[in-house]
């Protein structure tokens, strides 16, 4: 229904040359602005998980800035450093002797080769332009989440024209179609460009236009944090086709001319040489004229439908309502952004919820890459951190939606880089410290890195347990068996092997001495102050003993549950034992190194010692209720985020420790202070897709939350939420449930199972169990009585 008013909306634009912004009950969830972007942050994301595309929107210059999932500088490369494990014991031994300086002048050297990784980079732009300097009237431009379509529509003089674009997973082309409400009126030049040295432009008379290069050597400076590369690396290719109705389309040169056609599609394709992380031998040339040339043999019509139905698939199993009726306000997106500091606007956090969901599906989809620090979209050829996959928090928040958001196809890249990763993993594992299984530090890029880089800090050995936990939890989440043998298994395994191989005993005569710790490790990105001066290394930090906890308990469930490996699992729970305990510190707070240092700063970005109250279970206020209150005074000293991803992740924490309004207000300032025009998340100053990405998944942990045999309903419903609903929200244990509430007050809570589960409900100091029959939905009421609905 919402997609057919969309279309009538714009046939009645076409028609009358003007169009109502008025968004009734019956719109989709949409963006929309009424001016062009004048810059790119400003612009419409488009994505297939290969293709990304930002729009402009330009009345007489339109703009595609397009990127290409495995474009990145750089080539396959092996970072490990056969010398670093020469450093090691040395190292430790410092680090034990709070020589801690020294330590870290000495684990310079033991970095990778190079010590900065490689960035992923732009690809082309797509431009159009319109000769004539008359002005337009009647201007909007939208992105419609529903069907993930972007729409700009004006009127010059007498003639409406509207400009359609998607970028089609199906048939991996973006798709650009041009209507006016008269014949005769389009009349304009297409070409492509790139910001990379060296591509070439050329036309043919068959209405195609091709644009090839080659990725050159580059010595980018230190600073940028940026990897250098001598040789010229990956190819690629970008094939365009115009096909018109009406009017005539002519070759010159480097572009194409297209005069008096009454309308127009273009299909645009681009790849790259990159066949996996160790060759990069493809044919681009082939690989983007084969996508165009299948995509050509089909209608404007049957491309558009297989579009939608492809994305319409994940994007509908999921919905929340916030505010009645859900209607949504008629200013343009960015003035709402603008004024949510003063005007409550619920149905705004409703739509970064849906376009949190969009921007996933748009940006990793079976076949290609994960998503990386800024998704698939990127303008420059030093992106902000390389736009690499960044481990000790990012990388995995991009994708704590997708389980209980019902995405599980978008993680499937996830799940592919894991794969890559424990082969150089390996490798790093036996090069670095002479261990078996698997390892990964704080970041990676294209040609799957897992060495120490960037500087002492990022020598964070936990990347791999981190991950393996991640894999885990998609098992609570699907009851996939097959998954957890075939995929998640290995993974942590290996994982806790490299764990077992690289803990050592903390000396005598100190702390603990005899218990096994990690040594060098780092708190992600934080510092503390030993005899006045900064350090970043240590021993046991929290994260790493509630990482390694985790994984050798999930690794045993895993293992009963395949019916294999118990010596290994009893070994596990022997280490175990011997894991020093976490601590509580001299201000109540849950400390977050081995020692109570003081911290160089007190509201710093990271939470990582929090990592046991979410993503992880370990610490929650019924069962570990000292470490839970020590918990939230570290929330408290911490203070409110200074990224929209640092406040993402508060949002959880709170839910988590049971306190609504500040899990609020960290959304809120989400909106306020990190949020650009176009609605994407920002880190600081630049953009970075974590907090985006990450959005969801924190909403609806405010509104439920599960572990494999509990439930908890509307935990962290703040006031400001009075009415709503989410619909198809997943649990953990296989079931699926929608939730509404009025008032404040549970109304409905929808429970189904395929498998059949049984749970603890609990919900405003009530609590019930439940057996959940395979194929039966029950229903509950705010008394959490329940009545069978029906079976299938």
């Amino acid at each position: 229904m919402r997609q057919r008013v969309t279309r009538l909306l714009m046939a009645a634009f076409l028609l009358s040359g003007t169009i109502s912004l008025a968004r009734g009950a019956e719109t989709p969830a949409m963006l929309h602005f009424d001016r062009p972007a004048s810059k790119w942050t400003e612009a419409i994301p488009l994505g297939n998980g290969r293709i990304g595309a930002m729009v402009f929107g330009g009345v007489q210059d339109e703009r595609y800035q397009i990127n290409e999932a495995t474009l990145w500088g750089g080539g396959p490369h092996d970072y490990d450093n056969p010398e670093a494990y020469n450093h090691l014991d040395e190292v430790r031994k410092l680090i034990f002797a709070d020589k801690v300086g020294e330590a870290e002048q000495l684990a310079s050297t033991m970095m990778g080769n190079p010590k900065v990784l490689m960035p992923y980079q732009p690809f082309c732009d797509l431009r159009l332009h319109f000769a004539g300097d008359q002005q337009a009237t009647g201007y909007s431009r939208d992105l419609n989440l529903e069907n993930a379509i972007s729409n700009t529509a004006y009127k010059v003089g007498e003639s409406s024209f509207l400009r359609e674009s998607f970028v089609s997973f199906p048939d991996q082309v973006l798709v650009i179609r041009l209507t006016a409400s008269q014949p005769g009126q389009l009349t304009f030049s297409v070409g492509m460009d790139s910001p990379q040295p060296g591509f070439q432009v050329t036309s043919g008379e068959d209405g195609s236009l091709h644009l090839t290069g080659q990725i050159q050597p580059r010595q980018n400076k230190p600073f940028s944090w940026t990897g250098s590369w001598d040789q010229p690396e990956t190819r690629y290719a970008a094939a365009l086709k115009v096909l018109t109705e009406g009017g005539s389309v002519r070759s010159s040169g480097n572009h194409l001319d297209i005069s008096g056609a009454n309308s127009v599609t273009l299909l645009f394709s681009n790849a790259t040489s990159f066949k996996d992380f160790r060759d990069i031998g493809g044919d681009p040339v082939l690989l983007a004229q084969g996508y165009l040339d299948k995509a050509v043999r089909k209608p404007y019509e049957q491309l558009r439908q297989d579009h939608i139905a492809d994305y319409s698939r994940l994007f509908s199993r999921v919905h929340l309502q916030l505010g009645p009726g859900n209607s949504e306000s008629n200013l343009p997106t960015n003035q709402r952004i603008e004024q949510f500091s003063k005007h409550e606007d619920p149905s705004l956090l409703a739509l970064y919820f849906e376009f949190g969901r969009y921007l996933l599906i748009s940006c990793s989809r079976r076949g290609g890459q994960p998503a990386n620090l800024q998704g698939i979209w990127n303008d420059a050829l030093l992106p902000p951190w390389s736009s690499k996959w960044t481990t000790n928090i990012n990388l995995e928040m991009n994708y704590w939606q997708a389980d209980a958001g019902d995405l599980w196809e978008t993680e499937d890249p996830l799940w592919g880089l894991i794969a890559d990763l424990q082969q150089t993993g390996a490798e790093t594992a036996r090069v670095h410290y002479h261990s078996a299984g698997w390892v990964l530090h704080h970041n990676t890029d294209v040609w799957r890195a897992t060495t120490p880089v960037d500087g002492p800090w990022g020598i964070w050995p936990m990347g791999e347990a981190w991950l393996s936990n991640q894999m885990w939890d998609h098992y609570l989440f699907s009851n996939d068996r097959s998954f957890l043998a075939q995929q998640a298994y290995p993974a942590m395994k290996a994982a806790a092997t490299f764990i077992v191989g690289t803990l050592v005993e903390v000396p005598s005569g100190m702390a603990f001495a005899g218990d096994l710790v990690t040594n060098p490790s780092t708190s992600p990105e934080n510092a503390y102050l030993l005899n006045g001066k900064r350090e970043n290394l240590t021993y046991a930090p929290t994260m790493d003993l509630e990482l390694i906890r985790e994984l050798f308990e999930n690794t045993r469930k895993a293992a009963q549950i395949l019916g294999e490996d118990s010596a290994f699992g009893a070994q596990l729970e022997q280490v175990e034992k011997r894991l020093p305990p976490l601590q509580i510190g001299k201000r109540g707070q849950l400390q977050e190194w081995i020692k109570d240092y003081d911290e160089t700063e007190l509201e710093h970005r990271h939470v990582s010692h929090l990592y046991s109250v979410y993503p992880g279970h370990d610490i929650n206020p019924e069962t570990t209720p000292e470490l839970a209150k020590a918990a939230y005074k570290s929330l408290e000293i911490r203070g409110d985020g200074s990224t929209g991803w640092s406040q993402v992740w508060r949002v959880a924490l709170w839910a988590r420790l049971g306190n609504p309004e500040q899990a609020y207000r960290n959304l809120t300032l989400l909106i306020n202070q990190s949020t650009l025009p176009n609605m994407f998340d920002l880190c600081g100053r630049p953009f970075q897709i974590d907090g985006n990405l990450g959005g969801p998944a924190v909403m609806m942990e405010m509104l439920v939350q599960s572990t494999n045999d509990e439930i908890s309903i509307l935990p962290a419903l703040p006031k400001e939420w009075p009415d709503g609903s989410l619909t198809g929200v997943r649990l953990r244990g296989g079931a699926k449930a929608d939730i509404t509430w009025r008032q404040g007050r549970l109304t409905s809570f929808r429970l189904h199972s395929d498998h059949g589960a049984q749970y603890r409900l609990l919900y405003a100091g009530q609590q019930t169990k439940l057996k959940l029959q395979p194929g039966r939905t029950v229903v509950l009421d705010a008394s959490l009585h329940a009545r069978s609905e029906h079976t299938h």
